[in-house]
Formats: C-alpha cells, sequence, structure tokens
C-alpha cells in the first residue's frame, strides 16, 4: 500500500513529461506508458525489435539476479556442516551485493556484481545443493515469452494486454525440476543469452537489429567462444539501443501522445473530410449568394463549415478535441484509451482549449460571412 501510495506521489508531483527510462521502467500511465510506445514503436517507427531486444536484455538481468539470489540461499541453507566455514566465507561475498530491484535497468555496479558472481560460478564444481539442472527443463523461451507481446502481423491489442515485464521486476519462473524451492537454473541462464544472441544480434538473425561491428563481434565472440551468458555481456548494445530510442523515437512518442490523441491514420482521415467538407460549403455559399438565397437557406451551410473546421483544426492540432475534454486518447485506430497520466492530461486539456477557441472563431466567422452577405441576382 506505500508503494502505491509513493507511486501516486510520484506521478502528481511530476509536473514534467517522463523521460524514455521512466516509461521503459512503468513509472508511467497511459497514453505515455510502456503499452503505448511498445505500440508506437511497431505501428509507426516500425522498430519494434530494438525494443523489443531491450526488454529481453532487461529480462535476461532479472533472471540472473533471481539466479545468484538462489544461489546465495543454497549456500547459507543446504551446505553440510563439514563445508559451513568455506559456505562462510562464499556468503560474504554475496552478502556484499545488495539484489536489489532498482528502477535503472542501465548498466550499474549491481549488474557489474552479478555479472561477476556468474562469471567466477560458470564451470565451477558443482555445490551441495545447487541450482543444476538437465538442460531439458531449461526455460528457453519461457522465460523471456510469458506475457503476450504484440507483434507487427497480429491483430492490434487491447489495453489489457500484457507487455514483457523489465528487468527490475523478478519474473515469476516456474520449471518441472525435482529440485525443490529452486526456480532458475544455469542451463536457464544460458539458453536467455544465447536466445537473444539467436533472435537479435547474429546476422540474418530472425529480428536482426542493427549494431557496430566491433559491438556485434564482441557480443558473439563472448557467448560462443568465451561462453559466458552474464549480463555485462550486452551492456554496450543496450545502452547502444537505448540512446537509439531516446533519440531518434522517443521525441515523437511524446509528441504524438503527449500534445494529441490520434494516430496518423485518424490524422489523414480529418484532413481528407475536413477539405471535402470545406469545400462543398465554399461551393454551397457561393451558390446560394448566386442565386440570392435567403438568409434562412443559408443557414445550411453551417454544418459543412462547422464539420470541415473541426476536422481540419484536428488535423492542424493531431487532436479531437471532445476526446481530449472526455479524458481519451487513441493507441490504434478506432481503439481509445482513458489518459491516466496527470501532468498529459493537463497538457491535452491546455491544447483543446487552444483548438476550440480557433474552431469556434473560424467555424462562426466562415459562417457569419455567407449567410450575411448581399445575395446576387443575374
Amino acid at each position: 500500500m506505500a508503494h502505491h501510495s509513493h507511486a501516486d506521489q510520484e506521478l502528481e508531483q511530476r509536473n514534467r513529461l517522463p523521460t524514455l527510462m521512466e516509461v521503459l521502467g512503468r513509472r508511467t500511465l497511459a497514453p505515455v506508458d510502456l503499452f503505448s510506445f511498445y505500440i508506437y514503436m511497431r505501428d509507426q517507427q516500425r522498430s519494434v525489435d530494438y525494443l523489443d531486444f531491450w526488454l529481453d536484455v532487461s529480462q535476461h538481468m532479472s533472471l540472473c539476479r533471481h539466479y545468484v539470489r538462489e544461489l546465495r540461499r543454497s549456500m547459507l541453507v543446504d551446505t553440510p556442516d563439514m563445508e559451513k566455514a568455506t559456505s562462510k566465507r562464499s556468503s560474504n561475498f554475496f552478502e556484499s551485493f545488495d539484489i536489489g530491484e532498482g528502477m535503472d535497468t542501465r548498466k550499474s555496479g549491481q549488474e557489474s556484481r552479478v555479472s561477476a558472481i556468474l562469471r567466477s560460478d560458470n564451470g565451477g564444481r558443482k555445490k551441495p545443493g545447487s541450482l543444476e539442472r538437465s538442460p531439458s527443463h531449461s526455460l528457453g523461451s519461457a522465460h523471456s515469452r510469458n506475457y503476450s507481446r504484440p507483434s507487427p502481423g497480429s491483430e492490434r491489442p487491447s489495453p489489457s494486454e500484457q507487455l514483457p515485464q523489465p528487468s527490475y521486476s523478478t519474473p515469476e519462473v516456474r520449471t518441472d525440476s525435482n529440485s525443490p524451492g529452486h526456480s532458475v537454473a544455469r542451463a536457464d541462464i544460458k539458453a536467455s543469452a544465447e536466445k537473444i544472441l539467436y533472435t537479435f544480434v547474429l546476422p540474418g538473425s530472425e529480428r536482426e537489429i542493427v549494431l557496430p561491428d566491433s559491438m556485434l563481434n564482441k557480443i558473439i565472440r563472448a557467448i560462443e567462444e568465451e561462453g559466458r551468458d552474464d549480463p555485462e555481456v550486452f551492456d554496450d548494445a543496450k545502452d547502444y539501443v537505448f540512446q537509439a530510442m531516446e533519440r531518434d523515437a522517443f521525441p515523437g512518442f511524446l509528441q504524438a501522445k503527449a500534445l494529441g490523441n490520434l494516430v496518423p491514420l485518424s490524422v489523414l482521415i480529418r484532413l481528407i473530410i475536413g477539405l471535402t467538407s470545406l469545400m462543398a460549403g465554399f461551393w454551397g455559399g457561393y451558390y446560394m449568394i448566386l442565386r440570392n438565397e435567403s438568409r434562412r437557406t443559408r443557414c445550411w451551410l453551417i454544418l459543412p463549415f462547422v464539420i470541415g473546421t473541426y476536422f481540419l483544426v484536428s488535423y492542424q492540432y493531431k487532436l479531437d478535441i471532445l476526446a481530449a475534454y472526455l479524458g481519451f486518447s487513441e493507441y490504434t485506430w478506432m481503439n481509445w484509451s482513458r489518459v491516466k497520466e496527470p501532468f498529459v492530461r493537463r497538457l491535452l486539456l491546455t491544447r483543446a482549449t487552444m483548438a476550440l477557441m480557433m474552431f469556434l472563431a473560424t467555424a462562426v466567422g466562415l459562417s457569419v460571412l455567407f449567410i450575411f452577405v448581399p445575395g446576387t441576382n443575374f
């Protein structure tokens, strides 16, 4: 309860737009949450593979933390009496670092210590009560695919669908191992690292991302030749991808979701409807003026002028005025979610008020002009 109240207080006090790390850390709400960013990267940036890579590497780090935590427990609980002295010295090494759930999932001293423990444990002798299991029980894709992730070819998801869990929350891992009380094997860590390599990194892989050659070769050599699977293997690539998203995608995401509430297809449709309606209003207005129609008849011109102006203003601001006042934002075409981020809600209301004034001034001006201008009768 205290955690939720602290999070709510943070949201209310954040009188600014969120950062990319806050979005990836699930510390934001719709329409600038991780779900919306995923949809934006998939549908508008066409580069969702970069976000998937970052999230999978973060999940790999979470798995490594879980393994090290269980390794520490096994040394404290499962070591026989005659090895307690050795266990105590080893456990002091684990005690020296706190496997916390830090929100900043980029490279940190904690991540380095986890990697150091994994490297020292890799290929070492089996300890009594250790977490070794048959590779057949490896999580493989299960640990990174235990959520529903929208794919580019899938149907548009609903807001209730869950996205990948970032690394700061320990994953709920299940295996069919007979070893009680332990949920992560070292084989799972290796399978996780290899899956990231074969899915995103290797040239020609299923969802290859573009990385500098030096970075690419370093990852391949570390996993395939040196047999490493610790989180530091992906550090440089993870930072590279994060900076690329922060520089190339995130500003556009904030502009689309914090300053507007329409997706590009809706904006385009509103431009077409607005221009068509406004042209119909002008044509009808000039026709009625030339035919010297009465002002009562000319009042019908209000309809095309109001429709045309509303949609053109919506196109200009990339904002539906009525939806903004009702507190909704479009995440895919004709699918709406409620605006929950406090600062974004206030920002959209301010822009909706500006758009409303422009709409009213233009619609009233055009209607008055074409209704009250003197007619001409040839």
